[in-house]
């Protein structure tokens, strides 16, 4: 096994809740590519690449960019109601976006106060690409088994409007190249939203879902293949694809070898990305497409969120007993797999 690179297994620990919000504004490709009508054709470039090359036919907006907050207070607050699990219980509230207004104070403390947790809720902000939601919900899990909270909240909320926006006035400015354009593709992916997921002990809630461990694994050499920021998304689309497939299988087969069958779940809820990502995953793993449920097409890639929301779309058609493995690949890279008994 590769050093520093881990399998764990968690002992007592269920997913109590679990919920998303839908930010209100459909966005669809086609007004993109309205809008970038002129490039494309000084280009010699199709329309429509987005939903025929990604499978993105729209993603959603917040009526403000600073929303992404509300979003994730609201998502928040329901999850907490449908766990039934008091916001003075919560011991851990972990923020797990890619966006944020400022460097200071956290994400954290606004979603903290909008919520009301009490004071003995440590807050803060775990910032790991697309890959944040299933980092915070792994840490609080640790915690929750080492008996030093009960219960944990874990959100993320995300706007992509702002990237949309710059990466769209630079599309269309004169003298854009080819590759300048392609090299920004992947932004007009992005979409926006929120989730939030309440963690608390198995054996006191024989109803929740248990989630039972995983593993992940650290290929960083690849850092600079998707760079991104409020102004745009700068993506090396082919090497960010070819490595982030050799992580997967990589961590697939040490899981494996670390005595996880993960070849025959009920689904596979994989963070959303495209077509492509989807189908070399699927590929590359073996795995049957018709147990991987997608939300890509109509919401985007939602950053963090992405995965939770898929999994919450999900939750009422699957049963007791069902196994889930949930999993993600964040930029830079990382990749983790987490597996859910429902």
């Amino acid at each position: 096994m590769a050093n520093g690179n881990a399998t764990f297994r968690h002992s007592n620990v269920a997913l109590l809740g679990l919920t998303e919000t839908l930010a209100p504004i459909e966005v669809t490709s086609q007004e993109f590519d309205d809008r970038l009508a002129d490039t494309l054709s000084t280009l010699n470039l199709p329309t429509g690449l987005l939903q025929r090359v990604a499978g993105v036919h729209a993603r959603r907006n917040w009526d403000q960019p600073s929303h992404f907050a509300d979003g994730a207070i609201a998502a928040g607050k329901k999850a907490l109601a449908e766990s039934g699990i008091s916001p003075d219980s919560i011991g851990l509230m972990v923020n797990t976006s890619v966006t944020r207004e400022h460097l200071e104070p956290s994400v954290a403390v606004g979603v903290h106060a909008g919520i009301g947790l009490g004071t003995q809720a440590m807050n803060f902000d775990i910032a790991n690409a697309c890959l944040g939601f299933v980092n915070g919900m792994t840490l609080a899990a640790n915690m929750i088994d080492a008996g030093q909270i009960e219960y944990a909240l874990v959100v993320a909320g995300e706007d992509a409007s702002r990237v949309q926006e710059a990466t769209l006035r630079r599309l269309t400015r004169p003298g854009i190249s080819r590759e300048e354009y392609l090299n920004e593709f992947a932004s007009l992916t992005l979409g926006s939203g929120a989730a939030a997921a309440v963690l608390g002990p198995a054996d006191k809630h024989p109803n929740g879902h248990r989630i039972l461990g995983g593993i992940t694994r650290a290929a960083t050499q690849h850092h600079e293949l998707c760079v991104g920021d409020h102004n745009g998304m700068f993506t090396d689309t082919k090497g960010l694809l070819a490595g982030g497939m050799e992580l997967v299988v990589a961590a697939w087969e040490e899981a494996h070898e670390d005595g996880w069958d993960w070849r025959d779940m009920d689904r596979y809820v994989m963070h959303q990305v495209s077509d492509v990502h989807v189908n070399s995953i699927t590929k590359a793993a073996n795995l049957d497409p018709d147990r991987i449920p997608v939300t890509y097409p109509e919401l985007g890639n939602v950053g963090p969120a992405s995965l939770p929301i898929t999994l919450s779309r999900e939750a009422s058609s699957l049963k007791p007993g069902d196994r889930i493995l949930c999993m993600g690949v964040g930029s830079g890279l990382n990749t983790a797999m987490t597996e859910i008994e429902w």
